[in-house]
């Protein structure tokens, strides 16, 4: 019988590259891509016109994730790249982030689902300001598993000293950090050295190639082993007369298992009931895990509505109006203190308001500015927030789907901050707390 956690270990992997301005994510990305042959041939085709095109002897792999047409004209990495592939040992989901400082948020969103993270190095520079970046960054998310790969090892000789300086110097800053894992591999992704295949010019390094590191690193933070959650996206009562008393509660697992029998706590009422059917694809399951779609069917006919969170009785969150967190502003609109939000939190939006904004976290030394007053695109920082309703929130250390958030305009539904629930970075000097009252009166003070 499989288990659940070899089941997470041998189909899907959500990966992340980054790096700085040049280092070669794209074209990394793109000989990941062609090297596995996960390239359709007109996609190839289609390439190597445009390479032709450009005046380059043979195919610019970085056209295989640089798709914008600001991208191809520029030459940079601007939005995130999704891209899908696969090997006869496990599914990937890739995301190609921006290297540049202005786009620092978009590396937020593509590392904040990953499971790992490819941090590139232009053997030539070393660990730059960017490549502690986003390695802070990594750390602040959480990301497991962190390769650093060093490229362009080409252009310096393959030379093993300037790999084993590097790796040496970014090992110790990750491990300043709290970056758990961190793995170093020598490659050029222009001439495909240690991507997929060994490099025959670097017989010094006897580790893994890139994509066989992707596929045997082992998802040590299996969501199939956290607190067990599902919010409740819809509730189905299809009323016929095949199932006149239907009544079922839809959702994706966000976290845990859940079987059949189990005593189950409806949050935030907190009402309790007993799970009496799993439904999975139109059939009866009993058990259901983690990022699986499920409908839900319970003993007692209680209120349940979307926005609800099913969790077990034995291991309910607490519930709580009063929510610090770590978080990373997205919009060109600064975040200040007292600014009127949507606090959207798995399927539930609330209303709230930013109290305090305690400090903004300056990646290139980890040191924290007290009190900024406000945040500003990309910016890093600590919240506190007041929610017009109790959450159910987790902590982001202890779940990363259910311990995170998203801060929402409700004038336009714009998304201004992604959140994460309680201490995520917890390697910077806590700021002094602030006991200014910022309270209001125009119906938003909670």
């Amino acid at each position: 019988m499989t288990t659940t956690t070899e089941l997470s270990e041998t189909t899907l992997l959500q990966f992340a590259t980054a790096g700085s301005v040049d280092d070669g994510k794209s074209t990394l990305v793109g000989r990941l891509l062609h090297d596995s042959k996960s390239v359709l041939a007109d996609q190839l085709e289609a390439v190597e016109r445009a390479s032709a095109n450009r005046g380059q002897e043979g195919p610019d792999l970085a056209l295989l994730t640089d798709g914008l047409r600001a991208e191809r004209e520029q030459g940079i990495t601007i939005d995130v790249a999704y891209r899908y592939f696969a090997t006869p040992r496990r599914r990937f989901i890739l995301a190609d982030t921006p290297g540049h400082v202005q786009y620092t948020r978009n590396m937020v969103t593509g590392a904040s689902t990953a499971e790992l993270t490819v941090i590139l190095v232009d053997a030539r520079n070393g660990v730059v300001e960017q490549t502690r970046r986003h390695a802070a960054i990594a750390a602040l998310l959480r990301v497991p598993h962190v390769v650093l790969a060093v490229n362009k090892m080409d252009l310096v000789g393959y030379r093993e000293p300037v790999f084993a300086t590097i790796a040496e110097e970014f090992t110790a800053y990750a491990t300043e950090l709290g970056i758990p894992e961190v793995t170093a591999i020598p490659i050029s992704a222009l001439a495909g050295d240690n991507v997929v295949e060994p490099s025959a010019t670097m017989d010094w390094y006897g580790g893994p190639t890139v994509l066989e590191h992707l596929e045997t690193v082992p998802v040590s933070h299996d969501l199939a082993h956290c607190h067990a959650r599902l919010p409740v996206q819809y509730v189905i009562r299809p009323q016929t007369a095949e199932h006149p008393d239907y009544r079922g509660y839809a959702g994706q697992i966000a976290a845990g298992s859940f079987r059949v029998g189990e005593r189950v706590t409806v949050l935030p009422s907190g009402r309790t009931t007993t799970i009496s059917g799993i439904d999975l694809l139109g059939e009866p399951v009993d058990v259901a895990w983690t990022t699986q779609s499920v409908t839900v069917l319970l003993e007692d006919d209680i209120d349940v509505s979307r926005g609800d969170l099913l969790v077990p009785s034995k291991d309910a969150p607490p519930a709580t109006q009063d929510i610090e967190a770590t978080v990373c502003h997205v919009a060109d609109q600064p975040l200040t203190v007292g600014h009127r939000v949507l606090l959207k939190h798995g399927t539930r939006t609330v209303k709230a308001v930013v109290k305090d904004i305690p400090s903004r976290l300056t990646l290139d030394d980890l040191s924290l500015h007290p009190h900024p007053e406000q945040l500003v695109a990309n910016d890093i920082g600590r919240v506190k927030i007041r929610t017009a309703e109790p959450l159910p929130v987790d902590s982001y250390a202890d779940s990363r789907r259910t311990g995170s958030f998203i801060l929402i305009d409700p004038a336009d539904g714009t998304t201004l901050t992604a959140g994460m629930v309680g201490d995520s970075f917890a390697t910077a000097t806590p700021a002094a707390a602030d006991d200014d009252d910022t309270s209001d009166d125009d119906g938003w003070d909670f």
